[in-house]
């Protein structure tokens, strides 16, 4: 559960790498929260709070969430393809519609490389390692 938060603990930190567990934990964090903010404004403002146009208080809570997880969403993301031993301007690929997203989603998925790579130490070898120093 530590993963999920992982990202804001390196809120900026765009060097080294992220497992896959960090970087979807974290996504599905955010996607749930963002989730939970469109349902109360739903419940307090009623469904013309969606509308285009119309902003209330949750709106801005809305904007300002989303703001905050800006950073740190393009930072696990830029980790997470160095995980698979590519250059973080592979994100690049996300502005061609649909194709992009896919590929992106894919680069995702992928186990990232055993062992260290051009990005920095293996994170599952880390995370064991400090495991096994303390047992």
């Amino acid at each position: 559960m530590s993963l999920m938060f992982e990202p804001l603990r390196k809120y900026a930190q765009f060097s080294g790498r992220a497992r896959r567990s960090e970087y979807w934990l974290f996504a599905l964090f955010t996607f749930a929260v963002s989730i939970a903010i469109t349902i109360l404004r739903l419940i307090v403002s009623g469904p013309q709070s969606l509308e285009s146009g119309s902003f209330d208080a949750l709106g801005l809570v809305s904007l300002a969430f989303s703001l905050a997880m800006f950073i740190p969403s393009l930072a696990v993301s830029f980790r997470r393809l160095h995980d698979t031993d590519r250059s973080a301007w592979w994100i690049l690929i996300g502005l061609i519609p649909l194709i992009g997203a896919i590929v992106l989603l894919v680069f995702y998925i992928l186990p990232g490389t055993t062992g260290p790579n051009k990005f920095g130490p293996d994170p599952k070898q880390t995370h064991t390692d400090a495991a096994e120093t303390f047992a």
